[in-house]
């Protein structure tokens, strides 16, 4: 039975094949979101620390007994996108999960910013997510998700992923990805900075920054000029960091909205 629009993994080599590819071991706490049947959970049970896992649909709870009943695993029936990531005891090291498609890329995001101790990721995703998150300048799908992720981790392609091993079947491909963390998180300016630079892909980066940023126009364009950029580049053009170097420039008018 499909419950709010998930689809169980139903391939056991596949399942196997994500905890190989993750390199989650004895020493590591993972951190999974969605639990499904549990069939992924009891994998990352058998060669984990301990498994903190998310699941928002409360009408799974009979088919995962016998997972809630393991030592190793902390079962929290929140919302991902709302739960506090920050409470989690002890602090996940590794991130392994087939994540509902609707959800994925703003998880993603949160425990990038969220949770530090993170050190890699390993998540099955809509194909068209996995290509935004490691699409590179001037791909029509490059956009803020792909340079915030990239500015902290090298993003790279596992594996594509066959309809046929979900059940039921989705009506999109799938691919697992994984993230090796390399450095922090971008800082707060700098996501600002990026948001605001794709608010309005069109548009000029500096003109797109200041519609999102009233009174930031001159500022944009005299960075850009100062790092020897076109003034009138868009920000598809620009490599993560570029960004990065950009918002150390920039003194940014503050967020009226605060």
């Amino acid at each position: 039975m499909v419950r709010l629009g998930q689809n169980f993994l139903a391939d056991p080599n596949l399942l196997d094949a994500i905890v190989r590819d993750s390199g989650v071991g004895p020493e590591d706490t993972v951190l999974e979101v969605g639990a499904g049947e549990g069939v992924l959970t009891e994998r990352l049970a058998d060669v984990a620390a301990g498994v903190h896992v998310i699941e928002i649909d409360r009408g799974l709870e009979p088919g995962l007994a016998h997972v809630i009943a393991r030592p190793e695993v902390n079962l929290i029936w929140e919302d991902a996108v709302k739960t506090d990531l920050g409470r989690l005891d002890p602090a996940p090291t590794i991130m392994v999960a087939n994540l509902p498609y609707a959800v994925a890329t703003p998880v993603i995001m949160r425990t990038l910013f969220e949770l530090p101790s993170i050190r890699s990721w390993t998540v099955m995703v809509q194909k068209e997510i996995a290509d935004r998150l490691r699409a590179e300048p001037g791909s029509k799908v490059y956009g803020a998700p792909s340079v915030l992720l990239q500015l902290a981790g090298n993003v790279r392609l596992v594996r594509k992923v066959s309809r046929t091993v979900f059940r039921p079947p989705p009506r999109v491909d799938s691919a697992i990805i994984h993230v090796e963390r390399t450095g922090p998180a971008p800082d707060d300016e700098t996501r600002r900075l990026v948001r605001a630079g794709f608010s309005h892909r069109r548009k000029a980066m500096a003109r797109s920054v200041d519609t999102a940023i009233p009174g930031s126009l001159a500022k944009v364009r005299e960075a850009l000029e100062e790092a020897g950029i076109d003034p009138g580049v868009r920000a598809e053009a620009l490599p993560p960091e570029q960004f990065a170097k950009l918002s150390g420039m920039i003194d940014l008018p503050p967020d009226e909205r605060a």
